[in-house]
């Protein structure tokens, strides 16, 4: 039988109880599956190492040697069991605290140790090691990498470890060496210099090499990436054949507007608007992401892609996912709008708008009078309806789910045009494939005069002197961020929260007034301390994330958050992004504890060392991966990877894109006898995205 086919239970050293965790635990159901199932780890069995040779505690050693001591201490439980290992020159000691009644050792017999050392009072000790009689060394224990895989406490439970899978895979070596159908074809694996599938999957496990173990992972991350790609591109090609309403003309409003403005665009400005415009005037109907780092301007952008839409006589939204947000998006609107007088009309709707103030907006949708409509999640009601929508705006995406966005495509017999904005800078590599069935358009650029946010990084010990600045800050009229990472105290965590550190302010700060507000509140608590500080009525205002992202008030010049390392990359660049919105120099002060981890202290310095959006996120990305986007954990990467990495496989992700486009530009359907080898793959793979763009059209 076929390994694609053959359920896992029937393979040798599985059995019913091995299967079910198997399936319960990793989605393993078929041999190959298994097989599918890559090491995330290799050690080289072929070098033996003397004591003193020992160099590094994160590298896994082998030493030939004698026990010349050991002895039992403590009972039950407790019991641990210490023994001296001897290589004929040195010694060193070795540690088992579990299973202690059976580990059996000999005086007078050779042994291979083979374990992971740590330095402990001047001597490298191993905990729990292998320790073999070599009389019992196999060949395949002492030669080439031995893979490792990762197992969960379940399956450590019925002893299906690292080595059992190890030993269940060599059982289906025989079959895999008769060889497996390949996925891609061989015009691809030749061009691009690719192992074929049954040799890549030989040398994942087994490798002969360091040298055939990369080929065969590089074969298998861009087979995987590839799929992934030739998905979202078909995708891509498929709604860019959706009709869509036809925007060619740039008016008079567009015009006004730009005319009115009291600075010019900068270049990166103006070459994403030629980007929608393009897009708009197609006849077919767009999906574009907008991203650009805090303070680029894009909502100036999206205005004035609203102002094309109009002129053209269709009417626009912009959704966004608070009402502070909303509101703040109301009010720029206008004002950038008011030397156009009456010419273009301007609404919001959110869920604090009255059902008799209501009425009016309604009855202005219906009947066209109302040009752009700016709200919440109130858009998407049933009783919104338009005369002729012809653009939605989604700012902030990720905080709306599939299904909400969805309305809005419905409310119009064609779909309206689609342009999702993001002020999280994205990695190159990482939008590929997040948003890899978007076009997408960057605003790299930051608009001229803006004075760079200064950075320091502060142990907590030196809060006197942060006060200190804070209150000459507030003397020259600027006005203060305090960002906690708990909004109560926790006994686990010996971290500041906010409760005691809003106390604590007010203490030091009795001249001021404080303004305090937290994800607990009650919405229009929540909106009354947030509209006392945009009013300059409070000084202070302490706060947790929900400052993240949309509150702009351009007179707060100091940001300062409490211990910074409890927040990742992304997360203190959207906070630092609340401060320099005005003329003046704005300061983000990172307070942390005196020890930290390397990783810990390379987040700092990067946060001190750059304003760039993307150079943060691109830090971001390769200290944690692709799991944290947008500052929300997400549940593992965006698809399902199983051996690429978008944090270091950057280049396999643009070779896989750039092999899946020329398939596609020369058989968009995959019809081709040699791509429905492309096809039948599709239809099998479960790729699922946590972003599903699917959706959209």
């Amino acid at each position: 039988m076929e390994l694609a086919y053959r359920d896992i239970a029937y393979c040798k050293n599985v059995g019913a109880k091995r299967a079910d965790i198997l399936r319960s635990e990793l989605g393993v159901r078929t041999a190959m599956d298994l097989l599918r199932y890559y090491p995330y780890k290799y050690i080289d069995r072929s070098r033996f190492y003397r004591i003193a040779e020992i160099e590094d505690e994160d590298t896994y050693v082998q030493i030939v040697g004698e026990v010349t001591e050991w002895h039992v201490t403590g009972i039950g439980k407790a019991q641990r069991l210490v023994a001296m290992f001897n290589d004929g020159v040195h010694q060193c000691e070795l540690v088992w605290f579990r299973g202690v009644q059976y580990v059996k050792l000999s005086k007078g017999v050779k042994y291979l140790l083979f374990g992971k050392p740590s330095r402990f009072n001047h001597t490298y000790n191993f905990v729990h090691p292998d320790l073999t009689p070599w009389d019992k060394v196999t060949p395949e224990m002492t030669q080439g990498l031995e893979p490792y895989y990762n197992t969960t406490e379940k399956m450590k439970r019925i002893n299906l470890n690292s080595k059992a899978i190890r030993t269940i895979i060599a059982d289906l070596l025989p079959d895999l060496k008769a060889g497996v159908p390949d996925t891609i074809g061989a015009d691809v694996l030749q061009h691009h210099h690719l192992m074929s599938l049954t040799d890549a999957l030989l040398n994942v496990h087994f490798p002969r090499d360091t040298r055939s173990m990369q080929a065969a992972r590089a074969r298998l991350k861009f087979e995987e990436l590839f799929f992934v790609q030739l998905q979202l591109l078909r995708q891509m090609k498929r709604r860019e054949q959706n009709p869509g309403f036809s925007m060619p003309m740039v008016g008079s409003r567009f015009h006004a507007l730009y005319k009115s403005l009291p600075f010019e665009l900068t270049n990166a400005q103006k070459r994403v608007i030629r980007e929608i415009h393009e897009d708009l005037k197609s006849g077919h109907q767009m999906n574009r992401l907008l991203q650009g780092d805090v303070g680029s301007g894009k909502t100036l952008v999206a205005l004035l892609c609203c102002l094309l839409a109009v002129d053209n006589g269709y009417q626009t939204c912009i959704m966004a996912p608070t009402e502070i947000l909303a509101n703040q998006h109301y009010e720029t609107l206008k004002n950038f709008l008011a030397p156009l007088g009456d010419a273009v009309h301007v609404a919001l709707l959110t869920g604090s708008v009255s059902a008799k103030n209501r009425v009016p907006i309604h009855n202005g949708l219906m009947n066209g009078t109302i040009h752009i409509l700016i709200g919440t999640h109130a858009l998407i009601e049933d009783t919104v309806q338009w005369k002729n929508l012809g653009l939605v705006i989604i700012d902030e995406q990720h905080r709306f789910g599939v299904a909400q966005r969805a309305k809005l495509w419905t409310k119009n017999e064609t779909p309206p045009h689609i342009l999702v904005m993001t002020a999280t800078p994205i990695p190159r590599t990482l939008a590929m494939t997040i948003y890899g069935d978007l076009r997408v358009s960057v605003i790299d650029e930051l608009p001229p005069g803006r004075k760079p946010v200064q950075t320091i990084h502060y142990p907590l010990q030196r809060r006197a002197q942060v006060y200190s600045f804070v209150r000459k800050q507030i003397e020259e009229g600027r006005q203060i961020y305090v960002v906690f990472p708990l909004i109560k105290e926790n006994e686990k965590l010996d971290l500041q929260d906010l409760q005691n550190g809003f106390n604590e302010l007010c203490e030091a700060f009795p001249e001021y007034k404080i303004s305090m507000v937290h994800g607990q509140m009650k919405a229009a608590d929540k909106d009354l301390q947030m509209q006392r500080f945009i009013s300059g009525e409070t000084q202070i205002l302490v706060a947790t994330t929900v400052i993240e992202v949309g509150v702009n008030v351009p007179n707060a010049s100091v940001m300062i958050i409490q211990n910074a390392e409890r927040f990742g990359l992304s997360q203190l660049h959207q906070l630092r992004g609340r401060v320099g919105r005005g003329a003046d120099q704005s300061y983000c002060l990172l307070l942390t504890r005196t020890e930290l981890t390397k990783e810990t202290r390379q987040r700092m310095e990067i946060m001190v060392a750059t304003n760039d959006g993307f150079r943060v996120a691109e830090a971001d990305l390769k200290l944690r991966g692709a799991g944290d986007l947008e500052g929300t954990q997400q549940s593992g990467t965006p698809f399902n990877l199983q051996i690429a990495n978008l944090a270091t496989d950057g280049q396999l992700v643009e070779l896989a894109r750039r092999a899946a486009m020329e398939i596609l530009d020369a058989d968009p359907l995959l019809e081709d006898e040699r791509n429905r080898i492309y096809k039948r793959r599709l239809d099998t793979l479960r790729i699922t995205q946590s972003y599903n763009w699917g959706e959209i059209s």
